[in-house]
């Protein structure tokens, strides 16, 4: 891993250059029942579109809620609308469904057609997007999408890069976009190298229900008779048992530049796969079961930790969108929903993310290659796995170190980024907040991991912490109140989405086999 033990504040850096800084957070939840079953009931109406909708949509399966914020100027804002959203949902809600507090589902049925794919419509544009969801099914199961998570998305301010680059001695010849490109590029691999930590500080699934894993070769043990767990484990929504994929493992998909990142994706998109082909692109009679049979469908079915983003333009792919604006935000995706907060993120979670954002964006990060890659792949499977085992090591640059020390270093190095961040937006939050980890890092049984195991234990089992949880937070979120306008602003939102989708399936007339022959 690259060296760390060295940093600095640079001294041109000041709080005023955290001034455009914008967050905002995509976050997943499944509708359940109270038998312990998936809803098999459409997404609510009063919801409007999911095709169209800003910020309600689904992901995989028709149960599968999920919420986007808007871009907002503080961590306090963002948690705000994520839970203005949440009440949304709530009062739409059939009465007796809830939303699912725990990363990994729980599951009374190992059948696929209890997690029904996502319907956007009659237009092309919404049935390609479910069958981008019916080929995930055939390749990976459905079990394995419904896995939730929550996404975190941050940017920069365009002044704070200026400044930056105005210090840089050999940046004067790029432009703007090719600097940001770089710093944001250089995060994301230093993200990648503390993956690790994110996993022991926020990990949040340590145990899964046996329908899960019916069928499955696995090592878990049994902690009761509905839920199965590893004693030490963090976050098994990122070990191999859970949102993962083998396939992907040999793309050799590296972020040392953007346009090798382009190239390496849009490679596997245009790559067969044999175990694809072999599925076959129709069912017996004619209909469509995949978009392709290369090794990703679209470019989003390549799961990364952590990816870089542009806000796509109509007709526009990722890729493209990337070559042409090149990187607006970063997109970190390896958080599991924390089941104890109402929102899926506490603040402080928020809080800290920012903070090492920061701190992999300041820090040298030189290029990423195979061989430290499989050293983090090493690493991550130790900390899903076992991460509050007592004396756990991991490795670093071919060394093994004690887990805890490493983190240690990492969050003491951070201490003057939390001062600047609360600098600029006030009080203590950012300071809080690492303290709050650095004491999760030497004390393990205070991590949110270790909370769901002694829970579910004392409650009896997974479906019983999580209910009991998805009980208070309905409870909690029914109790706000939203002023006339926030409501009137929101009603508009859902009626508008409604229309525009009906405007999309008039104008998009052409026939859809004929339409998905030129998509492929």
């Amino acid at each position: 891993m690259s060296d760390f033990t060295q940093f600095q504040i640079p001294d041109w850096l000041s709080s005023q250059h955290l001034k455009g800084m914008l967050r905002g957070i995509e976050k997943e939840g499944l509708r359940i029942k109270p038998d312990g079953y998936l809803s098999r009931k459409p997404h609510p109406k009063k919801l409007g579109s999911k095709l169209t909708h800003p910020f309600i949509t689904t992901d995989y399966s028709e149960n599968l809620l999920e919420l986007v914020t808007d871009p907002r100027l503080s961590p306090k804002d963002t948690l705000m609308v994520l839970r203005q959203l949440h009440v949304l949902v709530y009062r739409a809600l059939p009465e007796e469904e809830l939303m699912w507090p725990l990363s990994m589902p729980y599951m009374r049925s190992a059948e696929d057609e209890d997690i029904p794919l996502a319907d956007f419509g009659s237009s092309n544009t919404g049935k390609l997007k479910t069958l981008y969801r019916s080929g995930l099914g055939v390749r990976y199961g459905r079990r394995m999408q419904s896995i939730a998570g929550l996404h975190y998305n941050l940017s920069f301010g365009d002044g704070f890069f200026k400044s930056w680059q105005a210090q840089t001695p050999d940046a004067n010849e790029l432009t703007l976009t090719e600097f940001k490109n770089d710093k944001y590029l250089g995060l994301i691999r230093n993200f990648k190298r503390l993956t690790s930590l994110v996993l022991y500080l926020l990990g949040a699934s340590p145990n899964v229900s046996p329908c899960f894993l019916a069928g499955r070769e696995h090592d878990l043990i049994l902690q009761n008779d509905s839920t199965y767990y590893k004693p030490a484990a963090t976050s098994l929504r990122m070990s191999r048992l859970g949102y993962t994929n083998s396939v992907q493992e040999n793309l050799d998909i590296r972020y040392n530049n953007l346009p090798e990142y382009i190239t390496g994706l849009r490679r596997a998109i245009q790559t067969p796969h044999e175990s694809f082909q072999e599925l076959g692109l129709d069912d017996a009679d004619g209909n469509p079961i995949q978009i392709n049979d290369h090794i990703l469908q679209i470019e989003n079915e390549y799961y990364s930790p952590i990816r870089p983003k542009q806000i796509a333009e109509r007709g526009e792919t990722p890729t493209e969108a990337l070559e042409r604006r090149g990187i607006a935000y970063v997109e970190f995706r390896a958080i599991d929903l924390d089941p104890y907060s109402d929102i899926g993120i506490r603040l402080s979670s928020a809080c800290f993310l920012e903070i090492m954002a920061l701190y992999c964006l300041l820090n040298n990060s030189p290029d990423l290659l195979p061989a430290e890659d499989e050293e983090l792949a090493i690493n991550l499977e130790r900390v899903v796995n076992e991460g509050r085992r007592d004396n756990l090591h991991i490795l670093n640059n071919g060394q093994e170190v004690p887990l805890e020390r490493w983190m240690v270093e990492h969050l003491n190095n951070m201490l003057p980024l939390a001062a600047l961040l609360d600098a600029h937006y006030g009080g203590n939050d950012y300071r809080a907040a690492l303290a709050l980890m650095q004491g999760k890092a030497i004390q393990s049984e205070s991590t949110i991991s270790a909370q769901v195991n002694a829970d579910s234990e004392r409650l009896g089992g997974m479906w019983q912490l999580g209910f009991t949880l998805a009980q208070q937070h309905r409870d909690t979120l029914l109790q706000q109140a939203f002023s006339p306008n926030t409501q009137a602003k929101y009603e508009v939102l859902a009626e508008k989405s409604v229309l525009q989708q009906a405007e999309i399936e008039k104008v998009e007339t052409e026939d859809f086999m004929d339409f998905l022959q030129q998509y492929r």
